[in-house]
């Protein structure tokens, strides 16, 4: 990258947020934040967010999809494996069900509202969203075999008491999530690659490629030089760790404020799971305004896929040196809803359009989800 453009690009508030949200995360961490400086860590994270939002776009479009998905969701995923692990030895025997809580928010959130989101955009704009069936399909087939095995069997399993894995079974329920993970991922980016990428109004596929300009320097093709797609990567990676690590310091102020108003503890789970998706949310309605519905389901569902298979994993190692139980199953109410999801997101993906209906029933799920964790 020539002096010029580096010096055009670290102009950028897209480089310099990251940064200033960087060092209010070293500024902050470990310490009791009075008010002000909370507001001030929040805005940085504000700012991170969409910061990371534009740099995943720049990837996206130099790499194509499903690709740029992938990056986003993985990269998300693997730092907000790194925040749970961190709160868990930090909570105590109050972050045993922490994991379950915000994997399972993860899951209803991607699934209803980025997925409601999406579609509710893609239909505004077009009257009806448009994607690929084959590929959706798949991937609502994996999150939902991942959080079965994963977030339900554990409330039905007798080796141990309550809705825990006993050893064994947490062994076999993190290499079977590990497998799935990584065989999809195989699928979608290598041997059925095709099922991933938009399709046209008239069925055919089209290239994953982003249609308009997002402000590249690459006057002459329109996609970003390997320089700055790199650029952009390691720009990603530091907006997200200032995401995750911002949304950890300012935790304790949520917790303060969810036990100040009586609310249950899973709340916390789900205000986290909203701060950190909060990047692939803003890419993925962005992706549907473009007529990229195909991009922005990779996005919510692999997401979704993500948060499950690369936590369990984590969190099964992570066990053998955290103390205290470990709850992974689900209670009656969340079964029901996690039940629901999956029917209602197969009888969405597999007509491979959807209308502004369907957006709405997501979307109706998810405010079911958040008003009965805040009323259960």
């Amino acid at each position: 990258m020539s002096a010029v453009k580096i010096k055009s690009v670290m102009g950028r508030w897209t480089v310099w947020v990251p940064l200033v949200a960087l060092v209010a995360l070293v500024l902050s961490w470990g310490r009791d934040l009075p008010l002000l400086a909370v507001v001030a860590v929040a805005l940085c994270l504000a700012g991170a967010v969409l910061a990371a939002v534009h740099h995943a776009e720049v990837v996206a479009h130099r790499v194509g999809e499903p690709f740029g998905s992938l990056v986003l969701a993985v990269a998300v995923t693997v730092i907000e494996v790194a925040l749970i692990v961190t709160l868990m030895v930090d909570g105590g025997d109050k972050s045993a069900s922490l994991a379950r809580d915000t994997v399972f928010a993860a899951v209803m959130i991607t699934c209803n509202g980025i997925v409601g989101l999406s579609l509710l955009v893609g239909a505004l704009r077009r009257r009806i969203a448009v994607f690929n069936a084959e590929g959706s399909g798949a991937a609502l087939a994996t999150v939902a075999t991942l959080a079965t095995l994963s977030l339900v069997l554990p409330t039905f399993t007798t080796s141990k008491p309550g809705p825990e894995f006993s050893s064994a079974q947490l062994t076999f329920a993190a290499v079977a999530s590990l497998g799935l993970y990584g065989l999809f991922v195989a699928m979608q980016t290598v041997r059925h690659r095709d099922h991933f990428l938009s399709v046209a109004r008239d069925g055919v596929v089209k290239d994953g490629a982003l249609s308009d300009d997002v402000g590249f320097d690459d006057e002459h093709s329109g996609v970003p030089s390997r320089s700055i797609a790199l650029f952009s990567l390691v720009m990603l990676l530091i907006a997200l760790i200032a995401v995750v690590g911002d949304a950890k310091a300012v935790s304790p102020t949520i917790e303060s404020g969810v036990d100040s108003a009586g609310l249950p503890h899973s709340v916390v789970g789900v205000v986290i799971a909203l701060l950190v998706l909060m990047p692939e949310t803003l890419a993925a309605v962005r992706a549907a305004r473009r007529d990229q519905v195909q991009r922005s389901l990779n996005l919510a569902l692999g997401s979704a896929m993500a948060s499950i298979g690369l936590t369990i994993p984590v969190i099964a190692l992570a066990s053998i040196w955290l103390e205290g139980p470990l709850l992974l199953g689900l209670g009656a109410t969340h079964m029901v809803l996690l039940a629901l999801t999956v029917v209602v997101g197969a009888l969405t993906v597999v007509p491979g359009r959807a209308t502004l209906l369907q957006g709405g029933v997501h979307l109706a799920i998810l405010a079911a989800y958040v008003f009965l964790a805040v009323s259960p």
